[in-house]
């Protein structure tokens, strides 16, 4: 899937060509996918891949196309302190993006499959807090939980999100356990007989469904003997530390331009402090 826009010359670019195609249509989706490089995402020596409208797949390491991804932020109508759940969190890039439009006080999960891209989004996720996020002013970031496990093994009646991707096709076989991961009033986009489906669920028994686009994805692993015996009653949702929160609170109170002093050091702090403040 892709090919809908031209070869960006690096990330801004292709973010540009995107708007342009009609895929990017909202300044909060616009702002994430420039914050976060999808460079950065991609294994070294395959950066001048990343900014091609294409799927790139490499062992376990697989993104969508960009094109896929806009379709995809574009249609969850994220939001400030919304919860999310990301099934096939893979490298963690989209779970990032949706942590600059969900904020600090969102809840941003992710369940992956391959126990080695979980360490992969951890370790990609802590790169871009620090080289990223003290560039990023004027928003706060809700932090991604990757836990590892079979997305098709979540327990339902322990939690439910206002937002579910899943990035693999599901069969018909779990359609409708995915609408149950999703509250009243909540949106589920995921692939399915070879369309992308934006579910709205109106009630416990009521849905809209709307086909984004049509798609071609690989299918979601079916639960073995290993994953069936262990239900996953609850990700953790690793509560904010008091010192977290704090940070949130003198990033808003210091506004964008004031922070951005700070980095060009107009307002000088003790490096301590402002290595706090910048997520680093």
């Amino acid at each position: 899937m892709g090919g809908a826009v031209s070869h960006g010359v690096d990330n801004n670019d292709l973010i540009d060509k995107l708007c342009e195609a009609g895929y990017i249509r909202s300044p909060e989706v616009t702002f994430a996918l420039r914050a976060v490089d999808r460079a950065l995402y991609f294994p070294a020596g395959r950066e001048n891949l990343a900014y091609r409208d294409l799927a790139y797949k490499n062992g376990d390491i697989h993104l969508s196309a960009p094109c896929i991804y806009c379709e995809v932020l574009e249609g969850l109508e994220l939001r400030e302190g919304l919860s999310f759940l990301n099934i096939g969190s893979g490298t963690g890039y989209l779970s990032t993006v949706v942590g600059l439009i969900l904020s600090a006080n969102g809840t941003n999960q992710g369940i992956e499959i391959c126990n080695n891209l979980v360490e992969f989004a951890q370790n990609k996720m802590q790169l871009f807090l620090e080289k990223s996020m003290p560039n990023i002013f004027g928003v706060e970031f809700c932090d991604p939980v990757f836990v590892s496990g079979n997305g098709l093994c979540l327990n339902p009646y322990y939690r439910q999100y206002d937002r579910v991707y899943c990035g693999a096709a599901v069969s018909s076989e779990y359609g409708d356990y995915m609408k149950t991961l999703v509250k009243i009033g909540g949106i589920l986009i995921m692939p399915f007989d070879d369309k992308l489906l934006k579910i709205c669920k109106i009630s416990e028994v009521d849905y809209e469904e709307t086909t984004l686009l049509p798609v071609s994805f690989a299918p979601l692993i079916l639960p073995g003997k290993e994953h069936k015996m262990q239900s996953i009653d609850l990700i953790a949702s690793n509560p904010r530390t008091l010192q977290s929160q704090c940070r949130t609170s003198i990033r808003q109170l210091l506004g964008a331009k004031n922070l951005q002093n700070v980095v060009n050091l107009k307002l000088p702090l003790p490096k301590p402090i402002l290595r706090y403040l910048l997520y680093q």
